[in-house]
């Protein structure tokens, strides 16, 4: 089981000390990894095509997460940066695929990229891309990224790339494992066919182990084993009760989840409820 943190993405603000104190007090305290999520553009809350919740906007502040990493990757040493997730639809895979395999060489292999379709159609097109296209685009733009961090010449043409004997230089030392996240049935058999693992929501045990049941199911149907396919949720510390979350951890730890990152309620607890968590875990461990 690996134990990481949620990086305060909304709430740290834009001082480059405060983000460095708060990483490094996480890889300080032992945790395995760091995660983060992005927005490129925030929109008008009260735009009139906006119908029901929509939890960002222009208020809220998103660090890029390669520009982020990047950073971090030269103030710590073990700490893995994982993005849970880029939207990577609305980016060029190519390059998408040129600042992973440099984060990834410069942080010593410590990049796990996770990547979804996103749900705001006004970023899809402030960013010029085709909202509607997301799903088949993000199938081909794996390929596209697997082959360029493989090869040093790539020729590929597709729906969305033509690729003509292009490389990116320099290559990663390694095959980026690609993670993915959302929940409905498409997306869990594109998981099955092409990722290495899964961000999850949290929810009642009973269907959490359905899902994952679910996609066992379709990870062997592509010939895969699910013992070798990651699994990563997060405990939410605001809505689950300090007292609750031994059980929650092991609840877990039962379905087979490889990853648990934690999410403080507030920036200035974070440092003595992670500490709590830990505690617990290493009872666990125990």
């Amino acid at each position: 089981m690996k134990y990481g943190v949620l990086f305060p993405q909304t709430e740290i603000g834009n001082d480059p000390v405060i983000i460095r104190d708060f990483a490094q007090m996480v890889e300080q305290l032992g945790f395995d990894y760091l995660m983060t999520y992005e927005h490129v553009l925030g929109a008008d809350p009260n735009r009139p095509e906006w119908d029901g919740y929509r939890p960002y906007n222009y208020q809220d502040a998103f660090h890029e997460p390669f520009v982020l990493f990047g950073y971090l990757a030269g103030l710590t040493t073990t700490l893995e940066f994982a993005t849970g997730i880029l939207v990577l639809p609305q980016r060029q895979a190519p390059l998408v695929a040129k600042q992973a395999a440099q984060l990834d060489l410069l942080s010593d292999g410590r990049l796990r990229l996770g990547v979804g379709i996103g749900w705001n159609e006004v970023e899809f097109a402030g960013m010029g891309v085709d909202f509607k296209t997301r799903a088949k685009l993000i199938e081909e733009q794996v390929h596209v990224m697997k082959q360029l961090w493989s090869n040093p010449l790539v020729s590929f043409e597709g729906a969305f790339h033509q690729l003509d004997r292009v490389g990116i230089n320099p290559l990663p030392s390694r095959q980026i494992p690609v993670w993915m996240g959302g929940v409905a049935d498409p997306v869990l058999r594109r998981m099955a066919k092409m990722a290495d693992g899964w961000f999850m929501y949290d929810g009642l045990v009973d269907k959490l182990k359905e899902q994952i049941e679910t996609l066992h199911g379709y990870l062997k149907e592509e010939g895969r084993s699910p013992d070798s396919f990651g699994l990563d949720i997060r405990l939410n510390m605001q809505q689950i009760p300090e007292a609750d979350w031994a059980t929650w951890i092991d609840e877990r730890k039962q379905l087979g989840i490889t990853h648990i990152a934690a999410v403080p309620p507030d920036l200035q607890s974070a440092p003595n409820v992670l500490k709590k968590f830990l505690k617990i875990v290493a009872s666990e461990k125990n």
